[in-house]
């Protein structure tokens, strides 16, 4: 009898089996990243909130409508801290390029806080969704 070379049904189904549990356990690996990228932007926005909230507290006005903020911060050298103008309000455009628009100094009064990392001198926040 002449024996044939080859693999065995079962040989077959345990390679399949092992290449199911891979697929799977990449898969759900790929969903953890995701579900993790999106609980830190939860938390990003929850920061955010938290710390305007801080500001109003502590200033009595809104970061970026705050009209006494030139006098509350001391600026570093070459820097000028903008103020708002007060009217309870954040006033400008979302695409603003102009330094002194509310929506543009929001950043400018929580970072001159202490509420949000980054420089407070920097202007170098995005001024549209795409950057």
């Amino acid at each position: 009898m002449k024996k044939q070379a080859g693999f065995t049904l079962v040989e077959i189904a345990i390679v399949m089996v092992i290449i199911g549990l891979l697929l799977g356990g990449v898969l759900k690996g790929q969903q953890i990243i995701t579900n993790a990228k999106i609980k830190n932007i939860e938390n990003d926005f929850t920061g955010i909130t938290g710390a305007i909230y801080s500001y109003q507290d502590r200033y009595r006005a809104l970061p970026g409508d705050d009209s006494r903020a030139d006098k509350r911060f001391i600026p570093e050298a070459g820097v000028t801290i903008s103020k708002g103008n007060g009217k309870n309000g954040i006033e400008g455009a979302f695409d603003t390029e102009s330094d002194t628009d509310e929506s543009r100094i929001f950043w400018l009064h929580l970072r001159a806080a202490g509420l949000v990392t980054g420089e407070p001198s920097s202007f170098d926040q995005p001024i549209n969704a795409f950057n």
